[in-house]
């Protein structure tokens, strides 16, 4: 079912053996440059470099060893691969993980050093849940997807409960969305432990079928999506969408250009390394999507895991 406060606060402990309780940061530079008092909270320093981690650990430890038996699997362009085979190798069981094969290095190698068995595919959504589906039949491994699943979202409400307890009374959170995990586990507990915050989605105009969902009020699929942001590619899931579509106020979409230019800012100014993906919550604020004048903003950074030898602005 839906998680509520009770299942996102069994969550938190269940997976606080295993993972960071990520910092808060603010930026001096930042707050000027925008007119308001910005607070991030650092996934990418969490395990695995990414808030996938509370949702993948979340599903794992929450299933009996009879559930395990036959291992985990999965489809991820990266940071749910290389967060559930941790959580799998954490837990002493094999998982198979279907990747697009233009994922990036980084994700691909770090997946394997947690011990995940890759499969390539071809990049699109069809072709990532067809082979998954070969792979369960083959193994009778139990499937964890990255988003569209309530063990998942309520390990990711563990992010926004951790930023409420650290930076109380936020106006509003700014989340980016792809699947719509790290989204509806957001408004989850926002909605459960600071009903008077905001949150407010952001995510790519080359992958805008959360923006199209949600103003439209029924699902959209995510086309053909041609965005920088690896990991907002997915389209948003049966379970994902509906708690989005009850509790988000806004979503706005930000071209790629600002997509680049946001990252870096974020690299130059907080000295922190944050992939594409999360670079869209910090592009809206350039491209001026949404009122933050004089607010307390709190902006999720998702991940950090970049492939730094093929950096956005370095043609």
């Amino acid at each position: 079912m839906v998680p509520d406060s009770e299942i996102i606060n069994r969550a938190a402990e269940r997976i606080h053996p295993y993972i960071h309780r990520t910092p808060v940061i603010t930026s001096q530079r930042i707050n000027k440059l925008f007119n308001t008092e910005v607070f991030f909270k650092c996934e990418n320093l969490q395990k695995a470099g990414a808030f996938k981690t509370r949702g993948a650990v979340n599903a794992v430890f929450s299933l009996d060893e009879k559930e395990l038996s036959y291992g985990v699997a999965t489809h991820s362009s990266g940071n749910h691969a290389q967060a559930l085979a941790r959580a799998a190798s954490l837990r002493g069981i094999k998982a198979y993980i279907v990747m697009p094969e233009d994922s990036s290095k980084v994700k691909i190698n770090a997946v394997m050093e947690y011990g995940g068995i890759i499969t390539f595919c071809k990049p699109n959504l069809e072709a990532r849940e067809s082979t998954l589906a070969e792979i369960l039949k083959k193994t009778q491994a139990i499937e964890i997807h990255p988003y569209n699943n309530y063990r998942i979202i309520a390990g990711q409400a563990t992010a926004a409960k951790e930023f409420i307890e650290q930076s109380p009374k936020l106006d509003i959170i700014l989340v980016p969305v792809g699947g719509g995990g790290l989204l509806s586990g957001s408004l989850l507990a926002t909605h459960y432990f600071s009903p008077e915050t905001k949150v407010i989605a952001a995510e790519p105009e080359k992958a805008n079928d959360a923006f199209q969902s949600f103003y439209s009020g029924h699902f959209v699929p995510s086309v053909h999506p041609d965005t920088i942001a690896d990991g907002l590619r997915t389209s948003l899931g049966d379970k994902t969408f509906p708690i989005i579509q009850k509790y988000v106020n806004q979503v706005v979409t930000v071209s790629e250009n600002a997509i680049i230019e946001a990252m870096r800012l974020v690299w130059e100014t907080t000295k922190l390394i944050i992939e594409t993906s999360s670079a869209v919550t910090v592009a809206a604020l350039l491209e001026n999507k949404l009122d933050v004048n004089g607010k307390k903003l709190g902006i999720i950074i998702s991940g950090g895991n970049v492939d730094l030898n093929n950096l956005p602005w370095i043609k």
